[in-house]
């Protein structure tokens, strides 16, 4: 897998907004960077300005529409993550930043990439809490992290000795985001794949760490998916669906050790399975 050319701040970018589902389409142009999907809208990020490329792919393509055109730069896009960033122990650096930690303190480098944000939203926080109470005991050798973004609850995880790391995401923009910072910390026990959650929701692990939202969650809590799994922390959950996912692991025989509530809104489920009591 292809790791990102790294994107500075000052690096101009030209985002496109075009109504239709491109998922899977193949766009070869000039400063092409990644596509995001969301909902009926894909996203199309370049390196500078590409309406060259779009008015040839839209000639092509007559089904799809542009809807708006946005220019910024890479700073701008993330809303200023310039500087080094501080997540509990974490000490998260920019790539064109080397920090040194103080003591106590881990350092990673970190970029964010396009869409993701930099790593300080509240079920990121909450998660990165939870891995370091679960890797406290030095008895999380296997993590899986489903769903993983950036990568940085998979790095986390790699930084707190565990030993071998499968961070998965069925988006490819995300995928690469994450072997890219994989690559920036030289973490070779991080092992970053593109697929789908449900595929690998039944590797045996140690940890399972699924920042995914309540569909996904619901679709791997089976009896058949936890007989593999000790630790689990559970997030992306909003108040209802977290009722929803306690219930199910009750019944599945899961027992709780913390639930984080953040903003009043998003949920982290921190819990073990029979087999890691």
């Amino acid at each position: 897998m292809s790791s990102l050319q790294p994107l500075l701040p000052d690096t101009e970018l030209t985002i496109y907004c075009l109504k239709g589902d491109l998922s899977g389409v193949n766009i070869a142009a000039e400063g092409f960077l990644g596509t995001w999907q969301d909902g009926g809208y894909a996203f199309l990020f370049f390196r500078g300005s590409s309406n060259f490329s779009i008015r040839r792919f839209l000639e092509c393509h007559a089904q799809y529409q542009l809807e708006q055109r946005f220019a910024m730069t890479y700073g701008e896009w993330q809303g200023g993550f310039a500087d080094p960033v501080r997540i509990g122990r974490f000490l998260l650096n920019p790539p064109w930043l080397k920090r040194v930690p103080a003591d106590g303190e881990i350092a990673l480098s970190f970029d964010p990439g396009l869409v993701f944000g930099n790593g300080t939203h509240p079920t990121t926080l909450a998660c990165l809490t939870a891995v370091e109470i679960a890797c406290a005991g030095g008895k999380i050798e296997r993590m899986i992290d489903l769903g993983t973004g950036t990568g940085l609850l998979a790095l986390a995880a790699a930084k707190l000795d565990c030993s071998q790391v499968v961070a998965i995401d069925n988006n490819l923009l995300a995928a690469r985001t994450a072997e890219n910072n994989r690559k920036l910390n030289q973490l070779e026990s991080v092992l970053v794949v593109c697929g789908c959650a449900e595929a690998f929701a039944s590797l045996p692990s140690d940890l399972l760490v699924a920042n995914i939202g309540h569909r996904v969650l619901a679709d791997i809590l089976t009896p058949g998916n936890l007989r593999h799994q000790r630790w689990l922390v559970l997030s992306g959950l909003q108040n209802r669906e977290a009722e929803s996912i306690l219930g199910m692991l009750a019944r599945l025989d899961v027992l709780v050790l913390k639930r984080w509530l953040s903003d009043n809104i998003w949920n982290t489920i921190l819990a073990i399975t029979k087999d890691g009591r």
